[in-house]
């Protein structure tokens, strides 16, 4: 057992989180891309090779708690019509595509189970199981990227609409910022919040499918 976990777990959860990571960073890419900025698609970040946008500490917090963060794409603000506009599409698209990867999860899952094709078959419980795995790792991805402290996506999208003294402050103590957030990370002390985040859009998503399902089959 590793951190109260056993190895075939892992064997799980790391492809889960190289998929929820890969999926938020090149969805920021792309967003950035159709603003007008072609920086990350220059620098080759608009590929599915997860290795390409692991950050080894947030990938390391992401298969030990759940919640961390990928190594941000390249985005050039002066290359967008609409900065503003820019900056919030961009920020968004990471946690949004989330939400969507564990929407599909879901889907796949409960359509498996209400049409009954699939029923006791070990690979589909198999595949099932990973299902969930990987909607769960998405979701935390996209709830920590929320939070409004730099460099997570919460502040971009937060950032242009704050007042100039605020702004500055972002400027001049981001470093710090980070370092805190890290430090209440690492000592547990973001936990309660964070699952409760996560639980929340958890039950919306999951909720959301089943209205789905229940409306077509």
């Amino acid at each position: 057992m590793l951190f109260g976990r056993s190895l075939s777990e892992y064997l799980i959860i790391i492809p889960a989180v190289l998929i929820a990571i890969m999926v938020h960073e090149v969805s920021h890419g792309f967003a950035a891309y159709l603003m007008g900025d072609d920086t990350a698609k220059e620098q080759g970040r608009l590929n599915f090779n997860p290795i390409n946008h692991i950050d080894p500490v947030g990938f390391l917090c992401m298969i030990i708690a759940g919640f961390g963060w990928a190594k941000p794409v390249p985005v050039n603000l002066a290359n967008m019509k609409n900065r503003k506009a820019g900056m919030v599409v961009t920020a968004v698209a990471g946690p949004l595509s989330n939400f969507i990867l564990a929407f599909l999860c879901f889907l796949i899952v409960i359509v498996g189970n209400t049409v009954g094709i699939l029923a006791n078959n070990t690979i589909f419980e198999s595949f099932s199981e990973f299902m969930i795995i990987l909607a769960n790792m998405s979701i935390g991805l996209g709830v920590f990227n929320l939070i409004p402290i730099p460099p997570l996506d919460g502040s971009n999208i937060i950032f242009p609409f704050l007042p100039n003294k605020a702004k500055k402050f972002v400027y001049e103590y981001g470093q710090y910022i980070q370092f805190a957030l890290l430090a209440l990370l690492m000592f547990d002390m973001l936990d309660g919040v964070l699952m409760a985040m996560r639980g929340f859009v958890f039950d919306i998503i999951l909720n959301a499918v089943v209205f789905v399902v229940e409306l077509f089959i």
